[in-house]
């Protein structure tokens, strides 16, 4: 954007001084449409008349601020036409922008953002060809590790159809801690409480068959049993340790505190977190779970009570706000 700039000095030049503040005010307001339009430092005539007066134009010419048409000039101050004004020495040192440096500036500026944005183009598309080069070679590594891993399986296969089916091997039987199950367990347990008395596609009878059939009769049904090979371990050892009807509670009272889960996942970390229960003449106290029989620990009832008052006062809030 061009400036109409003026010399920090020119608030005592003799000039400005001579031609008074009324014709000073017309030479300011000029000076900034010369600047905006870039003029060159020519003002025309009607303009001169929408910002002042004519004898204050005619003070700026006596102060030597303005020149007319046909002026003598020795500094070589460009002749305006008829009826129109130009500032003394506009573009003397570079004062003031010309009309032709601006729009040499702004070609160059022009020139710059379009070489810009071709390096951005470039850019994308030397970018756009890396990711699909990558995308290949994923493909290609998928694929190869693919065909791999289907003719290794395939080898062992036929290899030694019947490995593993003879009894435990030594491996197996000294193993001890988290991976010492009588049998080898999958990656997960297959089936959800809906189906808790399927056989497992691979023939094993499946440990955890108890406790689903316990939580699909407590009622909580369409339970997902995707568990990891932790997951499934821990809940192997929570059922020897605790029992199934402990579990079963467990999962009745997670219920009914957070929502029934999408998947028996959730419930791993609370049943790792039983303790076995007190024996107390032979007889173990556990919180009874939906379809089983037995006396109903102190502490478990009393949650089971705070509960029930929760969803009490909630529903009467509600019935309140209706």
């Amino acid at each position: 954007m061009p400036w109409f700039r003026i010399d920090d000095k020119a608030h005592s030049h003799p000039k400005l001084i001579k031609a008074g503040n009324a014709a000073l005010g017309l030479w300011l307001r000029c000076g900034s449409y010369a600047a905006q339009h870039l003029t060159d430092g020519i003002v025309p005539g009607v303009v001169a008349q929408l910002y002042g007066t004519k004898p204050q134009a005619a003070k700026l010419v006596k102060a030597g601020l303005w020149h007319e048409h046909g002026h003598d000039c020795p500094d070589g101050c460009p002749n305006p036409a008829p009826g129109d004004y130009v500032f003394h020495d506009f573009l003397e040192d570079g004062r003031n922008t010309s009309r032709a440096r601006a729009e040499a500036e702004r070609k160059k500026a022009r020139d710059r953002q379009s070489k810009h944005r071709e390096g951005a183009r470039g850019d994308r598309a030397g970018a756009q060809k890396d990711d699909r080069n990558a995308e290949e070679s994923r493909d290609f590594t998928f694929d190869s590790s693919s065909k791999k891993s289907e003719s290794a399986s395939e080898k062992s296969q036929s290899s030694d159809s019947s490995a593993g089916q003879r009894g435990l091997s030594r491996r197996d039987a000294s193993v001890t801690g988290i991976h010492a199950g009588a049998t080898p367990y999958p990656s997960t347990s297959y089936g959800s409480t809906g189906a808790a008395s399927e056989p497992r596609p691979d023939g094993l009878p499946d440990p955890l068959a108890d406790l689903k059939r316990g939580i699909a009769t407590a009622g909580l049904t369409g339970v997902a049993w995707d568990l990891r090979e932790s997951g499934w371990e821990y809940t192997r050892q929570a059922i020897e340790r605790v029992g199934v009807p402990a579990m079963v509670a467990y999962a009745i009272n997670s219920a009914r505190l957070k929502g029934q889960p999408a998947g028996a996942s959730a419930w791993v970390q609370g049943w790792r977190s039983l303790e076995a229960p007190e024996q107390q003449d032979g007889i173990a106290y556990l919180p009874t779970a939906v379809g089983q029989s037995g006396p109903v620990a102190r502490q478990q009832q009393e949650t089971n009570d705070l509960f029930d008052r929760a969803m009490q006062r909630a529903k009467s809030r509600m019935q309140e706000d209706q």
